[in-house]
């Protein structure tokens, strides 16, 4: 086991964390420019709700089959500038996205931009863990708030740039990755500096389980936070695939104004991530599950019969709201085994792009049949699989 210590500090490393979250910032906004044209890409390739779907399961299954992976590699062998590596995968995706000449290279893209997903959040969630210095909930928070802008803007400017100015504007993006990469060899240099630290001192990293259970009820455990990482992918990918096309349809607005109302859902999710995260390290990541998920309910199940503008305060809410949830959700349980954050943290990144595509499909298949409208009234019940919460072992719990 070869975790990365820090020295031993009273307060976080700030300057590694925000390093971490502006990086963060760069690579989803990256990765957010596709669903945000997903209605272009629909219009040039005479695409279904299917095909769409199959885009974002292009994207997010790469991930999801990588992530894992190369977290339990780098558990035991950390690369230093993987993420360099990764971010030029997710260069070569941009850019095959933006010269894309049939539904083929489209798909091709989008995995080549989840490789660049794959290789970032495993080491990035390590570094984040150990800058902590004890306050997890706050270093996800502000490593996460930084995913959260990156998808808020994403959106914006497709809106603004790529939707006036066609599919190969997106080559224009380009800068954002090659900053990215500069900023992630800062963040690699930083990683070898703590290496050799540790080396130096033969310091290692609180890496020993506190909470005692069994190794049965560690899988009970990761196995209900599956389920409820579940429920909540499925609702987020019916609003970051399909939100537009539900506006649309549903009050007949412009492309340009849902882009906008889309960037409002994103954007307070980014700011609720870390509230919830600081609130998280006082009461507990327990009771933040209970309130992440089952809270949102009653506003999920009002939104489908909403007019526009309640349409609009209801998604805030329900982002608000629901943000904190995987913070809590991968804090409790990385400290479940302590000693696997690459692995962990790559699992339950890894799902949650997993998830989310797959639910896109399934959401795009049955839209297909049955109407968006009528999806998204099926997607609200989903929040109540936060009920499962209650499930958790009583040794986790505490």
């Amino acid at each position: 086991m070869t975790t990365l210590p820090l020295p031993t500090a009273a307060r976080p490393l700030m300057p590694v964390l925000a390093a971490l979250s502006v990086a963060h910032l760069l690579n989803d906004l990256i990765q957010s420019m596709i669903p945000a044209v997903y209605p272009l890409i629909k219009e040039t390739y005479q695409l279904d709700f299917v095909q769409i779907g199959l885009i974002t399961l292009a994207f997010q299954v790469t991930s999801s089959l990588l992530q894992p992976l190369l977290g339990y590699v780098t558990d035991k062998k950390p690369w230093p500038y993987a993420m360099v590596a990764g971010m030029g995968a997710t260069l070569a995706g941009l850019l095959s996205l933006a010269f894309a000449h049939s539904y083929g290279m489209v798909l091709v893209a989008a995995a080549l931009v989840g490789t660049g997903s794959a290789v970032f959040h495993p080491e990035a969630t390590r570094m984040a863990r150990h800058a902590a210095a004890g306050r997890q909930g706050l270093a996800q928070g502000v490593f996460q708030v930084g995913g959260h802008a990156g998808y808020a803007i994403g959106p914006l400017l497709a809106a603004a740039v790529v939707v006036p100015n066609g599919q190969q504007s997106l080559s224009w993006f380009s800068g954002i990755v090659l900053v990215a990469m500069l900023l992630m060899a800062w963040i690699g240099s930083r990683y070898s500096a703590f290496r050799k630290e540790q080396v130096a001192s033969k310091a290692h990293a609180d890496d020993v389980a506190s909470h005692g259970m069994s190794r049965g009820k560690v899988l009970l455990a990761m196995a209900v936070l599956i389920v409820i990482l579940f429920s909540k992918n499925a609702y987020t990918a019916s609003f970051t695939s399909y939100y537009t096309f539900y506006l649309i349809e549903r009050f007949q607005v412009s492309l340009q104004l849902s882009q906008i109302l889309l960037f409002l859902y994103l954007v307070v999710g980014a700011v609720g991530v870390i509230i919830g995260g600081m609130i998280g390290d006082r009461i507990g990541r327990h009771r933040v599950i209970w309130l992440s998920i089952l809270g949102c309910l009653p506003f999920a199940l009002a939104l489908p019969y909403a007019d526009l503008l309640w349409t609009a305060i209801l998604s805030v809410i329900i982002s608000f709201i629901m943000a904190s949830a995987f913070s809590a959700i991968l804090i409790y349980a990385i400290d479940l085994v302590p000693h696997r954050v690459g692995l962990v943290g790559g699992l339950f990144y890894g799902l949650a792009f997993g998830l989310g595509g797959l639910a896109a499909a399934a959401l795009g298949a049955l839209a297909d049949r049955i109407g968006i409208i009528q999806v998204f009234w099926l997607c609200a019940w989903l929040p109540a699989f936060g009920l499962l919460t209650f499930m958790l072992p009583k040794e986790a719990r505490r």
